[in-house]
């Protein structure tokens, strides 16, 4: 029962190396905007959740504000604040133009390598391994902020890659109904070949998520290099999360 909240799962549920991920702790959305009762009852009575944390830039946060309930912590980080390219938000999506394909490779870069993005990872990971209280994160669209965050505590776990791919490209198949009433309301003002690379946009491709890891890697070394020189996590950052989350 997910109420049809945009793009929701738990991240549990995963085999990791010593365990399976819990399904109770963490979970991912699209933005959390217009909650009807139902789904605001559900998340806070039945799932318990007291953090959402918001990855949306400032303009998408006061447009399509979240809601939110009583005993639950809102945070924001603007994952993608300095990003020269950012083709993450339905606004970029419209107006960017050009190949989109190559919009979104930049894009993944900068959710590797721009300032925002390193110094919002390290919040948001610092803060899911210190408290184990359940949490929802979202972007616009549930997709790129958000599918690299998933990305980073599922391999943190010790979960597959092939598990880590599953989970992000997921998305293509809950987003489809949101996707396709995003298509319809601008089909009167956006051209034929707009209506396409929107369409495109809001779709992933593993291709995407490939790419962060390969930028992460040259980057860093490995992985694991990555979480603690780049993100700045500590020595005991891999142990407790897989602790908290792998049961």
């Amino acid at each position: 029962m997910t109420l049809e909240i945009t793009n929701f799962r738990s991240l549990g549920g995963h085999p990791a190396k010593s365990g399976t991920v819990r399904e109770d702790k963490i979970f991912r959305s699209g933005q959390l905007n217009s909650l009807s009762d139902q789904q605001t009852d559900y998340l806070a009575n039945q799932l318990k959740i007291k953090r959402i944390v918001d990855m949306r830039g400032a303009d998408e946060r006061d447009e399509f504000p979240d809601t939110t309930w009583s005993n639950v912590n809102y945070q924001a980080i603007d994952i993608l604040k300095d990003a020269t390219k950012n083709s993450a938000s339905l606004s970029r999506m419209i107006t960017s133009g050009g190949n989109v394909y190559d919009n979104m490779m930049t894009t993944y870069e900068q959710l590797a390598n721009s300032n925002s993005a390193i110094n919002g990872y390290h919040k948001f990971l610092t803060d899911v391994s210190t408290s184990d209280e359940p949490l929802i994160f979202h972007c616009f669209a549930g997709k790129d902020r958000t599918g690299v965050g998933a990305a980073l505590i599922l391999k943190t776990l010790e979960v597959s890659d092939d598990d880590i791919f599953a989970d992000y490209l997921k998305t293509n198949e809950l987003r489809k109904a949101a996707n396709q009433e995003i298509l319809n309301s601008i089909k009167d003002q956006a051209t034929n070949e707009e209506l396409k690379a929107v369409n495109q946009a809001l779709q992933v491709n593993a291709d995407y998520l490939a790419h962060f890891f390969e930028t992460i890697t040259k980057k860093a070394g490995s992985f694991q290099d990555y979480l603690h020189a780049t993100l700045h996590l500590d020595k005991d950052f891999e142990n407790r999360m897989i602790n908290m989350y792998v049961k």
